[in-house]
């Protein structure tokens, strides 16, 4: 009896689906919030399907787009200032609603990550 209710559960979890609409959020203009260290940080930024501009702090910064799938992009800074900036950054969509995705990222090749939401801000 107790293996048929572990398989009746197990059933029930596995067909659990995360939605994931990532080509609604591949253009547009977005908001995005990033909680670090209890510190929340919070930019607006453009995207075309190449192309990202974002305001953060006042200060512009633009990137190329490279994505890999529907739902992972890479960027590469077009100006970086110093060495951080030259390190491409990965970023995965996780979930998404009809208006935001939570997201993932790190730089590419580590294993430290971090997580945002960002908003559609059209």
């Amino acid at each position: 009896m107790k293996f048929i209710c572990l398989l009746l559960l197990l059933g029930l979890f596995s067909c659990y689906e995360t939605t994931r609409n990532c080509t609604n959020f591949k253009t547009g203009n977005f908001y995005s919030e990033v909680s670090i260290d209890g510190t929340l940080f919070k930019s607006r930024f453009n995207k075309t399907e190449t192309l990202q501009i974002e305001v953060y702090n006042n200060k512009t910064d633009s990137s190329q787009l490279r994505w890999i799938n529907d739902c992972e992009v890479v960027f590469k800074t077009i100006h970086p200032k110093n060495m951080a900036e030259r390190k491409d950054i990965h970023l995965k969509i996780l979930t998404t609603t009809d208006s935001s995705y939570t997201y993932e990222y790190s730089y590419v090749g580590e294993t430290k990550k971090q997580k945002g939401i960002a908003y559609k801000a059209d």
